[in-house]
């Protein structure tokens, strides 16, 4: 089994932060999105991993590497531009050759990692194999979640036995409100699939008509309902979901300074060289190596990363990227902060709300 990892999307949805950087590794309680999931590819038993890259690929492949840290072997493939998920399982064909393979989204976030999903794959197709029926064993199994909104996604339709029937790409009509998660498990006849289908209406080459075509050419699909909880982080609300979640989880733990006038509360993370003076965290939160907060409060379900410095500021339900300043802000909340990035309160006369806003920015002002 190898593991086929998307990760070149240009993530529109989360500008302006990805005009400047790649969305699979927008920091969730301060680990990128992407290392989840190399974690989960890791438990399953992958090691050999296709990550699929654009026009990020330099950030990506400065942050992955090789894939060591994580017991896997990492090989970069480069699509020159969004084509669609089975172009991607295209452009890999020779990394994958006749193995079969998880395809997963790299900013994807599963509660439950992936293991069980493969597991049960390769039990059902090594059954089918020892009981001589290896032309029933699945070809495909998808990971299936209810939502409420099934137009925004790929669309399962099953039939009373609760095999897959049918699959559609962002119905206006959803016969089902079983979405398409991201996360897929193929044999080798995937190939003959891509190979076979053509862009759709938006131009891309849709995996959901590459599994429609193994349906219509009498090879099974299976599917899992997911257990926990799935976040597309694609957008502000669901990631800062995320970072709620993924911090009610973290085990808490003091690696850095704390002086006697600030106070702890709750699951709170400091990683080694973080200064805390004079500061409230309630937890909740995670602080980054090296950064300083002063004369601060951090919030519940607040992450601040690496070598950022709060002072005289509250921060609640947000997350800040590495290396920004917040400075004498009375009260920032439910927000995302770049890297890089300078939040100050003027103390020029007459006050005045000055700003230096880039594309694609949106400013609520309590005024």
């Amino acid at each position: 089994m190898k593991a086929l990892v998307l990760a070149g999307g240009s993530g529109s949805r989360l500008r302006p932060i990805t005009h400047t950087g790649a969305k699979q590794l927008v920091p969730v309680a301060n680990v990128p999105i992407l290392f989840y999931g190399l974690a989960h590819f890791a438990e399953a038993g992958i090691k050999e991993v296709g990550m699929v890259v654009g026009d990020t690929e330099a950030e990506i492949r400065a942050a992955v590497g090789d894939g060591s840290r994580w017991g896997l072997e990492v090989t970069y493939l480069r699509q020159d531009a969004p084509r669609g998920l089975a172009h991607a399982v295209l452009i890999a064909r020779e990394f994958l050759g006749d193995d079969d393979f998880l395809m997963y989204l790299g900013d994807n976030l599963l509660q439950s990692g992936v293991a069980g999903f493969v597991e049960g794959f390769e039990r059902h197709r090594a059954a089918m194999r020892e009981a001589g029926e290896a032309d029933r064993a699945p070809a495909a199994q998808v990971l299936l979640a209810r939502v409420p909104d099934p137009q925004r996604f790929g669309v399962a339709e099953l039939a009373a036995d609760g095999s897959v029937v049918r699959l559609v790409e962002k119905p206006e009509v959803p016969p089902s409100d079983l979405a398409l998660v991201g996360v897929y498990l193929f044999d080798p006849s995937i190939h003959d699939a891509v190979a076979s289908i053509e862009p759709s209406a938006r131009g891309e080459l849709e995996i959901t008509d590459a599994i429609q075509w193994l349906l219509d050419h009498d090879h099974r699909v299976h599917h899992e309902i997911i257990e926990g909880w799935w976040i597309d982080t694609g957008k502000l609300t669901p990631l800062l979901e995320a970072n709620r979640l993924l911090l009610e989880v973290a085990e808490p733990r003091i690696d850095g300074t704390v002086d006697e006038a600030s106070t702890i509360e709750g699951r709170v993370v400091i990683e080694e060289g973080a200064v805390v003076i004079d500061s409230i965290i309630r937890g909740p939160a995670a602080i980054g190596a090296n950064a300083r907060i002063e004369r601060s409060y951090i919030g519940p379900f607040s992450s601040v990363d690496h070598d950022c410095t709060v002072v005289g500021s509250e921060l609640d339900h947000s997350i800040v990227l590495a290396r920004s300043t917040i400075a004498d802000v009375p009260r920032i909340v439910d927000s995302l902060i770049g890297r890089d990035a300078v939040v100050t309160r003027s103390a020029q006369r007459p006050r005045a709300t000055r700003l230096m806003i880039g594309d694609h920015s949106q400013v609520d002002l309590d005024v």
